[in-house]
Protein backbone atom coordinates (compact mmCIF):
# COMPACT_ATOMS: atom_id res chain seq x y z
CA UNK A 1 0.00 0.00 0.00
CA UNK A 2 1.37 3.40 -0.97
CA UNK A 3 1.79 5.90 1.90
CA UNK A 4 -0.21 8.59 0.04
CA UNK A 5 -2.89 6.43 -1.56
CA UNK A 6 -6.59 7.11 -1.15
CA UNK A 7 -6.98 3.92 0.89
CA UNK A 8 -4.35 5.18 3.32
CA UNK A 9 -6.07 8.56 3.60
CA UNK A 10 -9.48 7.00 4.26
CA UNK A 11 -7.97 4.63 6.81
CA UNK A 12 -6.27 7.56 8.52
CA UNK A 13 -9.61 9.41 8.58
CA UNK A 14 -11.30 6.50 10.36
CA UNK A 15 -8.45 6.18 12.88
CA UNK A 16 -8.45 9.93 13.63
CA UNK A 17 -12.25 9.93 14.06
CA UNK A 18 -12.07 7.03 16.49
CA UNK A 19 -9.23 8.66 18.44
CA UNK A 20 -11.16 11.95 18.71
CA UNK A 21 -14.30 10.17 19.91
CA UNK A 22 -12.32 8.07 22.39
CA UNK A 23 -10.46 11.10 23.69
CA UNK A 24 -13.62 13.07 24.21
CA UNK A 25 -15.22 10.13 26.06
CA UNK A 26 -12.21 9.94 28.38
CA UNK A 27 -12.48 13.67 29.02
CA UNK A 28 -16.19 13.30 29.73
CA UNK A 29 -15.54 10.48 32.19
CA UNK A 30 -12.92 12.45 34.17
CA UNK A 31 -14.72 15.80 34.13
CA UNK A 32 -18.23 14.39 34.48
CA UNK A 33 -19.33 16.25 31.34
CA UNK A 34 -22.69 15.24 29.95
CA UNK A 35 -22.51 12.62 27.23
CA UNK A 36 -24.70 14.57 24.84
CA UNK A 37 -22.19 17.42 24.68
CA UNK A 38 -19.38 14.99 24.02
CA UNK A 39 -21.43 13.38 21.25
CA UNK A 40 -22.07 16.75 19.60
CA UNK A 41 -18.42 17.79 19.81
CA UNK A 42 -17.33 14.42 18.43
CA UNK A 43 -19.72 14.65 15.49
CA UNK A 44 -18.65 18.24 14.64
CA UNK A 45 -14.93 17.35 14.74
CA UNK A 46 -15.43 14.24 12.64
CA UNK A 47 -17.53 16.11 10.06
CA UNK A 48 -14.92 18.88 9.74
CA UNK A 49 -12.10 16.41 9.19
CA UNK A 50 -14.21 14.38 6.75
CA UNK A 51 -15.12 17.53 4.81
CA UNK A 52 -11.47 18.51 4.55
CA UNK A 53 -10.44 15.09 3.27
CA UNK A 54 -13.46 14.81 0.94
CA UNK A 55 -12.70 18.18 -0.64
CA UNK A 56 -9.17 17.05 -1.40
CA UNK A 57 -10.58 13.95 -3.13
CA UNK A 58 -13.58 15.36 -5.00
CA UNK A 59 -12.09 18.63 -6.31
CA UNK A 60 -9.68 16.82 -8.72
CA UNK A 61 -12.54 14.55 -9.82
CA UNK A 62 -14.67 17.58 -10.71
CA UNK A 63 -11.81 19.00 -12.76
CA UNK A 64 -11.28 15.66 -14.51
CA UNK A 65 -14.97 15.50 -15.33
CA UNK A 66 -14.83 18.98 -16.87
CA UNK A 67 -11.75 18.15 -18.94
CA UNK A 68 -13.24 14.82 -20.07
CA UNK A 69 -16.40 16.60 -21.26
CA UNK A 70 -14.25 19.05 -23.20
CA UNK A 71 -12.36 16.19 -24.84
CA UNK A 72 -15.63 14.50 -25.79
CA UNK A 73 -16.63 17.72 -27.62
CA UNK A 74 -13.33 17.91 -29.52
CA UNK A 75 -11.36 20.24 -27.23
CA UNK A 76 -8.01 18.46 -26.89
CA UNK A 77 -6.10 21.45 -25.52
CA UNK A 78 -7.23 21.23 -21.90
CA UNK A 79 -5.23 19.32 -19.31
CA UNK A 80 -5.85 18.17 -15.74
CA UNK A 81 -3.75 19.70 -12.98
CA UNK A 82 -2.46 17.63 -10.09
CA UNK A 83 -0.65 15.05 -12.20
CA UNK A 84 2.20 15.30 -9.68
CA UNK A 85 0.05 13.96 -6.84
CA UNK A 86 1.35 10.74 -5.28
CA UNK A 87 -1.95 8.90 -5.14
CA UNK A 88 -4.45 7.26 -7.45
CA UNK A 89 -5.87 10.62 -8.49
CA UNK A 90 -2.43 11.70 -9.65
CA UNK A 91 -2.18 8.53 -11.74
CA UNK A 92 -5.63 9.17 -13.20
CA UNK A 93 -4.72 12.79 -14.02
CA UNK A 94 -1.54 11.65 -15.79
CA UNK A 95 -3.51 9.07 -17.76
CA UNK A 96 -6.11 11.63 -18.86
CA UNK A 97 -3.38 14.07 -19.90
CA UNK A 98 -1.61 11.39 -21.93
CA UNK A 99 -4.91 10.45 -23.56
CA UNK A 100 -5.53 14.10 -24.43
CA UNK A 101 -2.02 14.35 -25.92
CA UNK A 102 -2.62 11.25 -28.04
CA UNK A 103 -6.04 12.42 -29.20
CA UNK A 104 -4.66 15.85 -30.03
CA UNK A 105 -1.89 14.24 -32.09
CA UNK A 106 -4.38 11.97 -33.88
CA UNK A 107 -6.65 14.91 -34.63
CA UNK A 108 -3.71 16.92 -35.95
CA UNK A 109 -2.57 14.03 -38.15
CA UNK A 110 -6.11 13.57 -39.44
CA UNK A 111 -6.33 17.22 -40.46
CA UNK A 112 -2.90 17.03 -42.08
CA UNK A 113 -3.93 13.85 -43.91
CA UNK A 114 -7.07 15.48 -45.32
CA UNK A 115 -5.13 18.58 -46.37
CA UNK A 116 -2.28 16.60 -47.94
CA UNK A 117 -4.54 14.15 -49.75
CA UNK A 118 -6.62 17.04 -51.08
CA UNK A 119 -3.46 18.72 -52.33
CA UNK A 120 -2.11 15.52 -53.90
CA UNK A 121 -5.40 14.75 -55.66
CA UNK A 122 -5.98 18.29 -56.85
CA UNK A 123 -2.88 18.47 -59.07
CA UNK A 124 -3.50 15.41 -61.30
CA UNK A 125 -7.25 16.10 -61.39
CA UNK A 126 -6.65 19.67 -62.58
CA UNK A 127 -4.17 18.49 -65.22
CA UNK A 128 -6.50 15.76 -66.44
CA UNK A 129 -9.41 18.17 -66.57
CA UNK A 130 -7.37 20.66 -68.59
CA UNK A 131 -6.39 17.99 -71.12
CA UNK A 132 -9.97 16.74 -71.54
CA UNK A 133 -11.40 20.28 -71.78
CA UNK A 134 -8.94 21.08 -74.57
CA UNK A 135 -10.02 17.96 -76.44
CA UNK A 136 -13.73 18.70 -75.98
CA UNK A 137 -13.32 22.37 -76.99
CA UNK A 138 -11.32 21.45 -80.05
CA UNK A 139 -8.19 23.23 -78.85
CA UNK A 140 -6.18 20.04 -79.18
CA UNK A 141 -6.84 16.81 -81.03
CA UNK A 142 -7.31 13.45 -79.34
CA UNK A 143 -4.03 12.22 -80.72
CA UNK A 144 -1.82 9.61 -79.00
CA UNK A 145 0.37 12.27 -77.37
CA UNK A 146 -2.63 13.98 -75.77
CA UNK A 147 -4.03 10.67 -74.62
CA UNK A 148 -0.66 9.72 -73.12
CA UNK A 149 -0.73 12.93 -71.12
CA UNK A 150 -4.22 12.09 -69.84
CA UNK A 151 -3.16 8.53 -69.11
CA UNK A 152 -0.17 9.79 -67.14
CA UNK A 153 -2.38 11.83 -64.79
CA UNK A 154 -4.91 8.99 -64.50
CA UNK A 155 -2.17 6.57 -63.51
CA UNK A 156 -0.88 9.04 -60.96
CA UNK A 157 -4.36 9.24 -59.43
CA UNK A 158 -4.53 5.45 -59.38
CA UNK A 159 -1.16 5.17 -57.62
CA UNK A 160 -2.16 7.66 -54.97
CA UNK A 161 -5.49 5.95 -54.27
CA UNK A 162 -3.80 2.53 -54.13
CA UNK A 163 -1.19 3.84 -51.70
CA UNK A 164 -3.86 5.35 -49.46
CA UNK A 165 -5.70 2.01 -49.45
CA UNK A 166 -2.46 0.29 -48.46
CA UNK A 167 -2.02 2.72 -45.59
CA UNK A 168 -5.60 2.11 -44.47
CA UNK A 169 -5.00 -1.65 -44.42
CA UNK A 170 -1.75 -1.13 -42.53
CA UNK A 171 -3.43 1.03 -39.89
CA UNK A 172 -6.20 -1.52 -39.44
CA UNK A 173 -3.69 -4.33 -39.06
CA UNK A 174 -5.29 -6.51 -41.72
CA UNK A 175 -1.97 -7.43 -43.37
CA UNK A 176 -0.53 -10.42 -41.47
CA UNK A 177 3.17 -11.22 -41.43
CA UNK A 178 4.05 -14.38 -43.39
CA UNK A 179 7.73 -14.91 -42.73
CA UNK A 180 9.77 -17.60 -44.44
CA UNK A 181 13.40 -18.42 -45.19
CA UNK A 182 14.80 -17.28 -48.55
CA UNK A 183 18.07 -16.66 -50.33
CA UNK A 184 18.95 -12.96 -50.29
CA UNK A 185 20.93 -12.62 -53.54
CA UNK A 186 18.32 -13.93 -56.02
CA UNK A 187 15.55 -12.20 -54.08
CA UNK A 188 17.14 -8.73 -54.11
CA UNK A 189 18.37 -9.23 -57.65
CA UNK A 190 14.78 -9.78 -58.73
CA UNK A 191 13.62 -6.63 -56.90
CA UNK A 192 16.28 -4.52 -58.65
CA UNK A 193 15.42 -6.00 -62.06
CA UNK A 194 11.74 -5.21 -61.49
CA UNK A 195 12.62 -1.62 -60.59
CA UNK A 196 14.69 -1.18 -63.75
CA UNK A 197 12.11 -2.85 -65.97
CA UNK A 198 9.20 -0.87 -64.53
CA UNK A 199 11.06 2.42 -64.97
CA UNK A 200 11.97 1.60 -68.56
CA UNK A 201 8.43 0.58 -69.49
CA UNK A 202 6.92 3.70 -67.92
CA UNK A 203 9.43 5.95 -69.62
CA UNK A 204 8.62 4.43 -73.02
CA UNK A 205 4.85 4.43 -72.56
CA UNK A 206 3.54 7.46 -70.70
CA UNK A 207 6.28 8.88 -68.56
CA UNK A 208 4.26 8.12 -65.47
CA UNK A 209 4.92 5.93 -62.49
CA UNK A 210 6.93 6.12 -59.33
CA UNK A 211 9.96 7.26 -61.32
CA UNK A 212 11.14 7.15 -64.93
CA UNK A 213 14.84 7.51 -64.28
CA UNK A 214 16.65 5.13 -66.59
CA UNK A 215 20.04 6.82 -66.22
CA UNK A 216 20.64 5.70 -62.62
CA UNK A 217 22.67 2.51 -62.15
CA UNK A 218 21.45 0.05 -59.50
CA UNK A 219 24.21 -2.00 -57.87
CA UNK A 220 23.68 -5.02 -55.59
CA UNK A 221 26.25 -6.10 -53.01
CA UNK A 222 25.44 -9.26 -51.01
CA UNK A 223 28.04 -10.87 -48.75
CA UNK A 224 28.34 -13.77 -48.41
CA UNK A 225 26.70 -14.70 -51.73
CA UNK A 226 24.87 -17.64 -50.10
CA UNK A 227 23.33 -15.36 -47.46
CA UNK A 228 19.84 -16.35 -46.30
CA UNK A 229 17.26 -14.49 -44.22
CA UNK A 230 13.92 -15.08 -42.52
CA UNK A 231 11.26 -12.45 -43.28
CA UNK A 232 7.99 -11.76 -45.08
CA UNK A 233 9.07 -11.57 -48.72
CA UNK A 234 6.12 -9.44 -49.83
CA UNK A 235 6.51 -6.89 -47.04
CA UNK A 236 10.28 -6.79 -47.55
CA UNK A 237 9.64 -6.13 -51.24
CA UNK A 238 7.69 -3.02 -50.20
CA UNK A 239 10.62 -1.87 -48.09
CA UNK A 240 13.33 -2.36 -50.72
CA UNK A 241 11.24 -1.12 -53.66
CA UNK A 242 10.22 2.08 -51.88
CA UNK A 243 13.75 2.77 -50.66
CA UNK A 244 15.18 2.21 -54.14
CA UNK A 245 12.47 4.40 -55.65
CA UNK A 246 13.27 7.18 -53.20
CA UNK A 247 17.03 6.85 -53.80
CA UNK A 248 16.61 6.94 -57.59
CA UNK A 249 14.44 10.05 -57.43
CA UNK A 250 17.11 11.94 -55.50
CA UNK A 251 20.08 10.69 -57.50
CA UNK A 252 22.04 13.00 -59.81
CA UNK A 253 22.15 12.28 -63.56
CA UNK A 254 23.92 8.98 -64.21
CA UNK A 255 24.17 8.40 -60.47
CA UNK A 256 24.53 5.13 -58.61
CA UNK A 257 22.28 3.48 -56.04
CA UNK A 258 23.85 0.67 -54.00
CA UNK A 259 21.90 -2.00 -52.13
CA UNK A 260 24.05 -3.87 -49.59
CA UNK A 261 23.00 -6.97 -47.64
CA UNK A 262 24.91 -8.50 -44.74
CA UNK A 263 24.23 -11.12 -42.09
CA UNK A 264 22.85 -9.68 -38.86
CA UNK A 265 23.57 -10.64 -35.27
CA UNK A 266 20.72 -13.11 -34.82
CA UNK A 267 19.85 -16.35 -36.65
CA UNK A 268 18.64 -15.63 -40.20
CA UNK A 269 18.74 -11.89 -39.43
CA UNK A 270 19.51 -9.36 -42.14
CA UNK A 271 21.18 -5.95 -42.32
CA UNK A 272 20.33 -3.86 -45.40
CA UNK A 273 21.78 -0.58 -46.61
CA UNK A 274 20.48 1.55 -49.48
CA UNK A 275 22.79 4.40 -50.47
CA UNK A 276 22.49 7.00 -53.20
CA UNK A 277 24.71 9.84 -54.41
CA UNK A 278 22.16 12.63 -54.03
CA UNK A 279 22.20 15.69 -51.77
CA UNK A 280 21.48 13.65 -48.65
CA UNK A 281 19.09 14.48 -45.80
CA UNK A 282 19.90 17.32 -43.38
CA UNK A 283 20.36 16.04 -39.84
CA UNK A 284 17.48 18.12 -38.34
CA UNK A 285 15.06 16.43 -40.78
CA UNK A 286 16.20 12.83 -40.39
CA UNK A 287 13.71 11.99 -37.65
CA UNK A 288 10.82 13.13 -39.91
CA UNK A 289 11.66 11.37 -43.17
CA UNK A 290 9.45 8.39 -42.35
CA UNK A 291 6.40 10.51 -41.58
CA UNK A 292 3.53 10.36 -44.04
CA UNK A 293 3.46 12.97 -46.80
CA UNK A 294 6.83 14.30 -45.72
CA UNK A 295 8.99 15.01 -48.76
CA UNK A 296 11.64 17.09 -47.01
CA UNK A 297 12.97 20.51 -47.83
CA UNK A 298 16.35 19.57 -49.24
CA UNK A 299 16.78 20.23 -52.96
CA UNK A 300 16.32 17.04 -54.94
CA UNK A 301 17.82 16.59 -58.39
CA UNK A 302 14.75 14.92 -59.86
CA UNK A 303 15.34 13.35 -63.16
CA UNK A 304 13.09 13.72 -66.15
CA UNK A 305 9.61 12.41 -65.58
CA UNK A 306 9.86 12.26 -61.81
CA UNK A 307 6.90 13.78 -60.05
CA UNK A 308 8.58 13.99 -56.67
CA UNK A 309 6.40 11.29 -55.13
CA UNK A 310 3.65 11.53 -52.57
CA UNK A 311 5.74 11.22 -49.42
CA UNK A 312 4.14 7.88 -48.54
CA UNK A 313 6.75 5.36 -49.68
CA UNK A 314 9.09 5.77 -46.72
CA UNK A 315 6.13 5.65 -44.31
CA UNK A 316 5.11 2.27 -45.76
CA UNK A 317 8.70 1.03 -45.60
CA UNK A 318 8.94 2.05 -41.94
CA UNK A 319 5.67 0.28 -41.13
CA UNK A 320 6.79 -2.95 -42.82
CA UNK A 321 10.08 -2.91 -40.90
CA UNK A 322 8.27 -2.28 -37.62
CA UNK A 323 5.95 -5.20 -38.39
CA UNK A 324 9.02 -7.45 -38.47
CA UNK A 325 10.23 -6.01 -35.16
CA UNK A 326 13.21 -4.45 -36.94
CA UNK A 327 14.73 -0.99 -37.16
CA UNK A 328 15.06 1.56 -39.97
CA UNK A 329 16.83 4.90 -39.92
CA UNK A 330 19.07 7.38 -41.69
CA UNK A 331 22.77 6.85 -40.97
CA UNK A 332 25.78 9.11 -41.37
CA UNK A 333 27.29 9.08 -44.84
CA UNK A 334 30.11 10.97 -46.52
CA UNK A 335 28.06 11.34 -49.69
CA UNK A 336 24.38 11.05 -50.43
CA UNK A 337 21.78 9.40 -48.21
CA UNK A 338 22.36 6.11 -46.40
CA UNK A 339 19.35 4.27 -44.99
CA UNK A 340 19.94 1.24 -42.79
CA UNK A 341 17.40 -1.54 -42.22
CA UNK A 342 17.79 -4.29 -39.61
CA UNK A 343 15.50 -7.33 -39.60
CA UNK A 344 15.73 -9.64 -36.54
CA UNK A 345 15.26 -12.95 -38.39
CA UNK A 346 13.95 -15.96 -36.47
CA UNK A 347 12.62 -15.00 -33.02
CA UNK A 348 14.49 -16.66 -30.21
CA UNK A 349 12.49 -19.12 -28.13
CA UNK A 350 11.89 -18.11 -24.53
CA UNK A 351 12.54 -20.57 -21.81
Amino acid sequence: MRPFSIKTKLGTLVVVSVLITTGLLMVATRTETELRFITVFSMIATLLITQFVAHGLTAPLDEMNTVAKGISHGDYTRRVSGADRRDELGDLASTINRMADDLEAVDRHRKELVANVSHELRTPIAALRAVLENVVDGVSAADPETMRTALKQTERLGRLVETLLDLSRLDNGVLPLKARRFEVWPYLSGVLKEANLAASQRALSSGSGNHTRTDVHLHLDVSPPELTAHADAERLHQVVANLIDNAVKHSPPHGRVTVRARRGHGPESLDLEIQDEGPGIPEPERHRVFERFNRGSAPSPHGPGSDGGTGLGLAIASWAVDLHGGRIGVAESVRGCLIQVTLPGIPRARG
